[in-house]
């Protein structure tokens, strides 16, 4: 990809050329200027010539891919950076793998410092079970370690870093031996977190606006609140987005909302809405996601955190505020309350006023028949994690170790929400399942479970253009003229017009179809490498050497 030199100018305008443009305004485009941080015009290589002398810059595309960049509309940004630049545990095959890696952390950092890391998984370990405190202990040295689970709903810690938490023994969650949950999860990772310093955090910060822009992603939606971060983390992550080239953030800030008062504090902090993480249930990985039937290997149905009259007083508070409201749920029974309070805050205030508000739900896994039409009848949408598919579903995975092959087989439904009308937001919940678009658009097209499979079109338009209606927004997302420019430049294959097979409604391959097309994401092809990407006109990641 080539370029003529020009002054970096905030409102330069710029032609793209020689490539393919995947636009609706032109399914065969292969051109596009953007003018003041804006799509201006999109067409034919015949039609550019006419805007080549007028501009600051052309960009020979040299036959590659632009599309609108992607919205990933559940991120963890802080933690994302933590785990990109710390104890990366997702490698681990086995727990002695998994205490080998901590034994040399901990020998290669400094002493002192809290040791955080990311990402084991006991249910892909021969063994089958997390660390004992004592093993974690042997193998820190004495540190203290903060080690979240993959679902971040649970964590291996040692002693030492009990210790820094008074009281922790007699909080709820708390296990002598086995991983913490609830409270006693909270008060340790709030003490973790508090041994990072402003500047450690800025840069986990930055390191992980840079690998999003790198992989074409243009917005992600931080989902903070004071059960997972604090408000210094959430108002200083949302100033360095503002000050510095990147992707845009959109806050949400997990707390509840009682009346105007709080309504206005959620404003205060720069946050577009209290939801996101606001725990209804937990995780199923952890065993805390709420079920109507207790789970296939233990003897309880896990944590309830909010009723449906709670849910109810938080969305008839923000609804009248003017403000979105959300939650986090997975389990059927904390998906059935959630539905529950919203049809009650519908009867308080009106059901047109709860679908104007575009309240969200994240996750949303474990859904029933019911509840999807209870969905789109609430006017809600579904901000899911594809990728949470690829890692545990399937006959053998972690899915149906917990609720037993008919119970997994139901999870995730992301045609079934399509067909009611429910709007869908796709993103990574990372660290949780790392920020990779293209690859969540693929775990979405090959659901483990073929009922549930979409189009790539339906999963690529949930992955750019659904983030920001989730966010209220219908004008973006999309290259059309008058849309704000986010947008990558990718280096792929042959694009096709591809459903993975025929229980998923087909759009004519036939060029004369009009329908335009993506790359190919079938397993084992090669997905496309990110060249550029730009936020509002301006670039904010340039792969080196191209």
């Amino acid at each position: 990809m080539t370029e003529s030199t020009a002054p970096q100018s905030e409102h330069r305008t710029v032609l793209l050329r020689g490539g393919d443009v995947h636009s609706p305004a032109d399914p065969f485009a292969t051109a596009m200027v953007v003018e003041r941080g804006h799509v201006a015009w999109v067409g034919s290589e015949g039609a550019a010539d006419a805007f080549a002398s007028g501009v600051d810059e052309v960009i020979d595309l040299e036959g590659a891919l632009v599309t609108p960049a992607f919205t990933d509309a559940h991120v963890h940004t802080t933690s994302t950076g933590l785990a990109l630049t710390g104890l990366d545990l997702s490698g681990a095959r086995t727990l002695g793998d998994a205490l080998a890696r901590v034994r040399a952390h901990v020998a290669a950092h400094p002493a002192g410092r809290v040791v955080l890391g990311h990402g084991w998984d006991a249910t892909r370990w021969p063994e089958q079970r997390p660390p004992s405190r004592a093993e974690l202990d042997e193998a820190a040295a004495g540190r203290p370690v903060y080690l979240p689970r993959i679902d971040v709903h649970s964590a291996a810690v040692t002693t030492a870093l009990l210790d820094l938490v008074p009281g922790v023994t007699a909080m709820a969650g708390y296990h002598p031996e086995g991983p913490l949950t609830g409270a006693a999860h909270h008060a340790v990772r709030a003490a973790a977190h508090d041994a990072v310093s402003p500047a450690q955090r800025a840069e986990a910060q930055r390191a992980a606006l840079r690998h999003a822009a790198s992989l074409g992603i243009g917005t992600v939606h931080e989902c903070g609140g004071p059960d997972i971060s604090d408000e210094e983390d959430f108002t200083g992550l949302l100033k360095l987005a503002a000050e510095q080239p990147g992707p845009r953030v959109f806050g949400y800030w997990a707390q509840q909302v009682a009346d105007e008062k709080d309504a206005r504090r959620i404003r205060e902090l720069g946050a577009v809405g209290a939801a996101g993480d606001l725990f209804v249930d937990g995780s199923l990985g952890s065993h805390t996601a709420c079920l109507h039937e207790p789970y296939a290997d233990a003897p309880h149905s896990g944590t309830a955190h909010l009723d449906a009259g709670q849910i109810a007083a938080h969305v008839v508070a923000c609804t009248e505020a003017g403000l979105q409201a959300g939650f986090h749920a997975i389990g059927d029974a904390a998906l059935t309350a959630v539905v529950d309070g919203m049809r009650t805050a519908a009867e308080k205030v009106g059901l047109a006023r709860v679908r104007a508000a575009r309240h969200r739900v994240e996750h949303a896994e474990m859904l029933t028949p019911e509840t999807v039409a209870a969905f789109a009848e609430l006017g809600l949408t579904a901000s899911v994690q594809p990728a949470f598919d690829a890692a545990w579903g399937g006959e053998e995975g972690m899915y149906a170790q917990r609720l037993g092959a008919g119970r997994a087989a139901t999870l995730n439904p992301y045609a079934a929400l399509l067909r009611a009308g429910v709007p869908l937001a796709f993103g990574s919940d990372s660290p949780v399942t790392p920020l990779d678009p293209w690859g969540t658009v693929r775990a979405a097209a090959f659901h483990r479970t073929l009922e549930h499979r979409v189009s790539v079109r339906a999963g690529f338009t949930a992955h750019t253009r659904g983030g920001w209606r989730a966010v209220g927004r219908d004008d973006a997302g999309t290259l059309v003229p008058g849309a704000p420019a986010d947008y990558a430049v990718w280096r792929t294959d042959q694009l096709v017009v591809q459903a993975p097979d025929d229980r998923v409604a087909r759009w004519s391959t036939d060029p004369r179809s009009g329908t335009p097309g993506l790359p190919d994401l079938s397993p084992g092809a090669d997905l496309p490498v990110c060249l550029r990407t730009v936020v509002l006109g301006q670039t904010v990641y340039v792969r080196p050497n191209e």
